[in-house]
């Protein structure tokens, strides 16, 4: 796609429940808007956006992905999300550097989980939106009735624009209400007063004379979706392409600029650079994906991490399109582009001018909810198994890799089943690492329910200096999560000051490697009461000696208990 000036942008973020035909919609966008000289088809694995080989086999996005149109001399960067939960990270991301959305429902299924999870979460990023109805062209679809369900679940102020034209009994298209009034006069009227209501200049033109120019209808129009006022809804069957030029018509000139909205109170004369997705590429390495949310973007600059107070090296600056990049040497402010290579940088960090010490927030994802064990699957993956996943994880935030101590796995976390299964899938492909999976083994503790108070002797002599230490501890449960709490109430130096640390250490590598099954001992109090010494006999290995077994006497008389 070409440069465009600000004010030609358009960034769009398409949402919705799986299924619901997002990428076929985005398809069908770049076709008609010339991006594409042939549309790209799901069902055919030629679609734009899902060129994974994940994404083909499952004939739906598993990934986030930009796809650029041209529309009467607007730029328009759609993002393109899945549906399926498991990968709402990317959704979130895409929402975090979109200036507007469209929530696509199926006129088949209607509203569904996901569609309103996305239109709840997109309050909190964008208030410009769109509803499309896709497969409209669909056998027994009542469009009314699912104008009604999004009326009743999002407001009123949801509104048609284009609306199925079935005059013939027969769907034969789509109708711009505003172009052509008498086919649906009600609604029509409806979102006349709308617009109305929003200006007192017009609202008191409408009143005197009843109507109001088509200028003053768009101009009004575009303000109220601006403020998220009105949501026009729209009518289309991406797969056929009805619908999609009043679509783009409707994008270029009602959703807003860059410029048009809050502009994240960015310094001004400013380079501010927003990362929002990275990928792993075995041969080119890391591509990051951004926004340009300051002044525009050259190639070869030098630019500053401060999130890791490291500076980038900018080389090639590249346009996305699908899964090719075009070069290019500028990106205006509000585009969205391309960087390979970067050192330092991860997703959701903000690349600035040297000397600017401004950073965007760090989108919020949500917690990973599933988790497996991983491990090689031969002994040549094991070399690489660790960096693989790393690479894999930079790709995605939403999963997270780390090693359980206590058991000694090595544990990845993700969204879901599907989320962990297509990790894994990825690591075979694009690195050649076979990885087996499992449930993580548990990891126990050991406690205490009761009290107990032990005294305890060592002494042991066979010629020469012996050993002896004597303790009294008392041992009590602490509150959940206190670890093991010890403390000396010690008085007359019953036990040397210089001993009491050797103490301390005896229980705690006694708590470290378990008592009644192994596990580490936590939430108990150990308090040292009163013991003994001998002048040449005792030593701090003899009080650490004395510590720890002690320790492991009170245990066993306290009630010791497992817990998961």
């Amino acid at each position: 796609m070409p440069n465009f000036e600000t004010d030609k942008l358009r960034n769009v973020v398409l949402v919705g429940h799986t299924g619901v035909g997002k990428t076929s919609l985005s398809d069908s966008l770049a076709f008609a808007s010339g991006t594409t000289t042939r549309q790209g088809m799901v069902d055919e694995k030629t679609s734009l956006s899902d060129y994974e080989p994940e994404e083909q086999e499952r004939g739906s996005s598993v990934q986030l992905s930009l796809v650029p149109c041209t529309w009467k001399a607007h730029g328009i960067n759609l993002l393109d999300t899945p549906g399926y939960s498991d990968f709402k990270g990317d959704m979130i991301s895409a929402l975090s550097v979109a200036d507007s959305m469209i929530a696509v429902v199926s006129a088949t299924s209607g509203i569904q989980v996901g569609t309103s999870y996305a239109w709840a979460l997109s309050k909190e990023f964008v208030k410009s939106r769109f509803v499309v109805i896709n497969k409209v062209d669909g056998e027994n679809v009542d469009f009314n009735d699912i104008c009604g369900q999004i009326k009743e679940s999002w407001g009123r102020e949801c509104v048609p624009i284009t609306i199925p034209d079935i005059s013939s009994g027969e769907f034969q298209g789509v109708v711009n209400i505003l172009q052509n009034p008498d086919v649906d006069s009600e609604t029509y009227e409806y979102l006349i007063e709308l617009v109305a209501e929003s200006d007192e200049e017009l609202m008191e033109k409408y009143l005197e004379e009843g109507s109001l120019t088509e200028e003053e209808i768009l101009k009004g129009l575009k303000n109220n979706v601006i403020s998220g006022d009105i949501v026009p809804v729209f009518a289309t069957a991406a797969t056929t392409g009805v619908g999609v030029p009043e679509l783009l018509d409707a994008i270029t000139s009602l959703f807003p600029s860059p410029e048009e909205i809050d502009s994240k109170n960015i310094p001004e004369d400013s380079h501010v650079n927003y990362i929002f997705k990275t990928s792993a590429d075995p041969y080119v390495g890391k591509i990051s994906y951004f926004r340009v949310f300051g002044k525009p973007l050259s190639s070869n600059m030098q630019l500053v991490n401060n999130s890791v107070n490291e500076t980038e090296k900018i080389g090639q600056l590249y346009s996305p399109c699908g899964k090719d990049n075009e070069p290019v040497e500028t990106l205006p402010t509000g585009s969205i582009g391309v960087i390979t290579k970067l050192a330092h940088s991860n997703t959701f960090d903000t690349l600035c001018n040297q000397g600017n010490d401004f950073s965007l927030p760090k989108t919020e994802l949500p917690t990973p909810i599933y988790s497996v064990a991983v491990s090689p699957a031969t002994q040549a993956d094991l070399d690489k198994m660790t960096d693989s996943i790393s690479r894999i994880v930079a790709e995605d935030p939403t999963l997270i890799l780390d090693r359980n101590n206590d058991t000694g796995q090595t544990i990845l976390r993700g969204m879901g089943e599907i989320h962990i299964k297509l990790a894994m899938d990825r690591v075979k492909r694009k690195f050649e690492v076979s990885l087996k999976t499992s449930l993580p083994k548990i990891s126990y503790r050991e406690t205490i329910m009761g009290q107990a108070t032990v005294d305890y002797k060592h002494k042991k002599q066979s010629g020469g200096s012996g050993q002896y230490g004597h303790v009294v501890m008392k041992i009590s449960p602490s509150k959940p999560g206190g670890g093991i709490n010890f403390s000396s109430k010690v008085v007359g130096g019953n036990v040397p000051r210089e001993y009491i640390p050797a103490v301390e250490k005896g229980v705690r590598n006694v708590a470290n490697g378990g008592i009644l099954a192994g596990f580490p001992v936590v939430d108990v109090d150990v308090v040292l009461m009163d013991g003994s010494s001998h002048s040449v006999d005792s030593s701090g290995m003899a009080f650490e000696i004395a510590g720890s077994m002690g320790f492991r006497e009170g245990v066993r008389d306290a009630k010791p208990v497992l817990l998961e």
